[in-house]
């Protein structure tokens, strides 16, 4: 904040400190350049300017310069044994560290170096500023200068050359290398940026920025049912926390299986009716460490990848060193043809999703467990954005496609014989989405889950998740077994996002789930529309790139949750109206006129959704929510989840109170204290002022009454 108000003096001097918005300058003063991590943002940028780039390189001489010792050999050394040091004929680099002046001027070195670098073009060679500080009388502050001069400027590939360490014709210069592969990114505008987002938990959707008096409205978050601040989810978490303590202590094989994370398996195992399943740190994990694991041990295996498969998947499936052939999004002619090539005896897995997150389409389960019972081959089903969001359970798509007939299970541990969902084989899904929290894990068989738990070591090798967060992930499993209103909730805000925007011509690429992408077609300009939504409007919306997905079909991936409100849907939507006339972005008739693009104006726009009105309705009469209504919570389920819980915590009520009654607690005690003072003062105003003894009986007192009194909860 000081920063900002030292800068604010000058904006009516510096053009580009007038024309640029506070919370931008702000973004900009609080994050560290990526080439020069000594200097902000803000500074790399100000050594291009004809004015303070000069005026900061002089400045920042006279500080380096100011730290050379002024003070005597006899005064140097009275401050060096003050700290305990002694300096030898040959400084270390911890007595260097130890030297105050010696590490302040080798901080200031360090700035000046870069704010060289920065303003220097490549073929220039400036003199260090390092060399110029050496104090005299300071053994250290000459160590520490003589060491800085030896450090390589930035982007110099002749200076690596001059590295003693490494003979000179074989040195390489890694800072070049960094620098011209993160140009490459700059360039095609694929250079990833991470805005500073703090979700508050009491008013989600809306969080912070690096500001914390800045507020904003989240709209792109995975936490896609708000149970990221469910009340029994933070309770049960709580709990956890005070009995089991932050962490787990090891990995599973050491000290870090405990009975929360057991639970959490089972339950995990129960959602999707399979014999078992394996906790990971996250789905990425859970992905990588099972395909990678299979695919090495089963002998000459083949992977069918479909072509819009996640990173984590084709990274397990390249890791395992196993043949892979890709098949044709969702195409299940192209995927048949090429299982034909292969013997049927040959081990096979066919790697696919229910719900693909960037584009919203979703996988043939059932057609593509038909090819590979016909083949002999695996099915490996991420179920990643669709567990919590589909079924009655919130066990994932394969539940959803055989809807009556879960319901009608209902918490039966065994298997619908031949459901779609006991087709599939292998199951992964994510506890860091749907669910609010984070994990991820992988469902199945018992043998297959028991070699994957003794062959792998991205779950062998890896801490396990502390026991509160294993708690709160099964509380919000266990909630959304019971509780389908957030689900459906969701799906009627969701439609009536896309069917705001297909009026407006705002191209969505068209889909049956609840992913809402908006087509842009361009990185510039998608990140132009993202920064806009988030300084103009107050509107959080990343924008989506290369390598996520493919170059000109770059979008913004909108997330509705149930806690949107109605007047909330209504900004976004003008917002994204307003920005796309601002800044030229094609509408669906552009698109149209140009052949199309991502499925977008060629006619496909109108698309079933996979909640039908019926499966809806049996949540219960859902309607979106207004400003300062309050998000339903079904007491049914949250007595369910802490039934759950009574024999590791105990029972909720039974003499230790939940966070939220410990809340209205606090403020009972509050009102009952000012009460009591209230009264107090008042019929101390109504003693008799009279002198001598303080305990004299007094007669007919009469106390003034108040219609009102406030008392601050």
């Amino acid at each position: 904040m000081e920063k900002l108000s030292s800068l604010s003096r000058f904006k009516n001097s510096c053009p580009f400190l007038g024309r640029t918005k506070t919370s931008t300058l702000r973004t900009l003063t609080t994050s560290s350049s990526p080439r020069f991590p000594s200097l902000s943002q803000l500074t790399e940028r100000a050594t291009g300017c004809p004015i303070m780039g000069p005026a900061l390189a002089l400045r920042s001489n006279q500080i380096a310069s100011g730290y050379a010792s002024l003070a005597g050999q006899a005064d140097v050394q009275k401050i060096h044994h003050s700290k305990g040091i002694y300096p030898g004929a040959n400084p270390t680099e911890a007595d260097i560290a130890k030297c105050p002046h010696a590490s302040a001027a080798r901080a200031a070195a360090r700035m000046a170096d870069e704010l060289t670098a920065a303003s220097t073009k490549p073929a220039e060679k400036a003199a260090s500023p390092a060399e110029t500080v050496a104090a005299a009388g300071c053994p250290f502050h000459k160590a520490a200068a003589t060491a800085e001069s030896k450090v390589p400027p930035k982007e110099t590939v002749q200076a690596a050359k001059e590295t003693p360490v490494i003979d000179a014709p074989s040195a390489f210069s890694y800072d070049s290398f960094y620098t011209a592969e993160l140009d490459k990114k700059r360039k095609d505008h694929s250079y990833r940026y991470f805005n500073n987002i703090n979700r508050l938990a009491a008013k989600f959707p809306v969080a912070h920025t690096a500001s914390v008096k800045e507020h904003v409205q989240v709209w792109c978050a995975n936490d896609y049912l708000g149970m990221g601040n469910n009340p029994v989810v933070l309770e049960t978490m709580h709990r956890a926390l005070d009995k089991y303590g932050a962490g787990a202590g090891g990995t599973r094989n050491i000290a870090g299986n405990s009975a929360m994370h057991l639970a959490l398996e089972r339950e995990l195992a129960s959602l999707h009716r399979k014999p078992a399943a394996l906790l990971f740190s996250s789905c990425y994990v859970a992905n990588d460490a099972t395909l990678s694991t299979l695919g090495s041990k089963l002998p000459g295996c083949v992977y069918f990848s479909d072509a819009s498969n996640h990173a984590s998947m084709i990274q397990g499936i390249r890791h395992s060193g196993a043949k892979k052939v890709i098949f044709k999004h969702n195409d299940l002619e192209d995927l048949e043809a090429k299982l034909a090539m292969w013997p049927r005896e040959t081990p096979k897995i066919i790697a696919f999703e229910s719900v693909y997150s960037m584009c919203g389409s979703i996988g043939p389960i059932a057609e593509i467990c038909d090819l590979a019972k016909k083949y002999g081959a695996l099915t490996f089903l991420d179920e990643v954005h669709a567990v919590g969001l589909y079924g009655p359970r919130g066990a994932g798509v394969a539940e959803h496609l055989d809807f009556e007939a879960h319901k009608k299970a209902g918490e039966s541990l065994e298997p619908v014989k031949e459901s779609i969902m006991d087709r599939v084989d292998m199951i992964t899904g994510t506890l860091g989405k749907a669910y609010g929290t984070v994990g991820g894990y992988v469902a199945g068989s018992a043998d297959f889950i028991d070699m994957i738990r003794s062959y792998a070591p991205g779950f062998i090798f890896t801490t396990s998740l502390p026991p509160s967060t294993a708690a709160g992930a099964r509380a919000s499993v266990i909630y959304q077994k019971h509780h389908a209103g957030d689900r459906a909730l969701k799906q009627v805000n969701v439609r009536t996002v896309k069917s705001r925007l297909a009026a407006l011509d705002i191209p969505v690429v068209p889909g049956p789930s609840h992913i809402v992408p908006v087509l842009v077609g361009d990185a510039g300009l998608a990140k132009k529309a993202s920064d806009k939504l988030l300084g103009e409007h107050g509107i959080y919306v990343q924008s989506i790139n290369f390598p996520t997905v493919a170059v000109g079909e770059e979008r913004l991936r909108v997330t509705v949750t149930p806690r949107h409100t109605a007047e909330q849907i209504d900004g976004l939507v003008k917002a994204l109206d307003k920005v796309f006339s601002e800044l030229g972005i094609n509408r669906v008739r552009d698109w149209a006129a140009l052949g199309g693009r991502a499925s977008v104006g060629v006619g496909l726009e109108d698309v079933t959704p996979i909640w039908t009105d019926e499966q809806i309705a049996t949540a219960g009469n859902v309607k979106t929510l207004r400003d300062g209504e309050q998000a339903v919570i079904d007491e049914k389920a949250v007595e369910v989840v802490r039934g759950a819980f009574e024999e590791l915590l105990g029972r909720v009520g039974s003499g230790e109170l939940t966070m939220e009654e410990k809340k209205v607690k606090l403020r009972v005690e509050k009102v009952e204290r000012a009460l009591l003072e209230g009264a107090m003062n008042l019929a101390a105003e109504a003693l008799p002022k009279r002198k001598g003894y303080v305990g004299a009986a007094v007669e007919g007192i009469k106390v003034p009454v108040a219609s009102t009194v406030t008392v601050s909860a």
